[in-house]
């Protein structure tokens, strides 16, 4: 039987903190329901009730786009190694672009990565765990995003990635906006 509580314990922080990669899912009020999987150094387990993680730009913006018709996120982290577990956080979040106020701040946390894009702030009001004994056992043989996603927009550069933002990241699939500028759609 599944765990169900309202924040992080020590053992689901120190699992969390073990994990190569999560996923996060979101949804607005109509239209597709997005999951996405994330990884590199981009999360961090602020408080027992918060979790905080950076998005690299990616070829759609799903996650922004949602936030802002309604708030609700899903974080799932799997174990692909040792014991089976499936932890689950859920709670509603908020977006923060590079623009924003605290985005130097709460940037600072996190490794510099060429093409950050969002830091996304989860306010936790559930965690639950299954077995997870149908997750396969795996082993990481390498970071796709160290090696060539971190890379590719680092050698782009600002203006590369402010043309791949205003190109591929101002609206999201179901054409809802994704706040990524602040002048849209005048920005593009």
């Amino acid at each position: 039987m599944g765990i169900q509580t309202d924040k992080l314990n020590r053992s689901f922080t120190k699992f969390i903190e073990k994990q190569f990669m999560f996923f996060v899912a979101t949804a607005a009020p109509a239209g597709r329901v997005n999951v996405s999987p994330k990884g590199l150094d981009s999360l961090k387990v602020i408080s027992p009730t918060e979790i905080m993680w950076l998005s690299v730009t990616g070829s759609g913006n799903e996650t922004a786009a949602h936030l802002l018709q309604d708030p609700r996120m899903t974080l799932m982290f799997c174990a692909f190694d040792g014991d089976p577990l499936t932890l689950r956080v859920y709670g509603d979040a908020q977006v923060i672009h590079p623009r924003d106020d605290e985005w130097d701040d709460l940037y600072a946390r996190f490794p510099d990565y060429a093409g950050a894009r969002n830091i996304f702030r989860l306010s936790i009001d559930l965690v639950t765990t299954s077995c997870g004994t149908s997750v396969p056992e795996m082993s990481i043989v390498r970071s796709r995003a160290e090696t060539d996603l971190v890379p590719w927009y680092a050698e782009m550069g600002e203006e590369g990635v402010d043309a791949f933002w205003r190109k591929k990241n101002v609206l999201s699939i179901d054409g809802g906006p994704t706040g990524i500028f602040a002048d849209y759609p005048e920005g593009l």
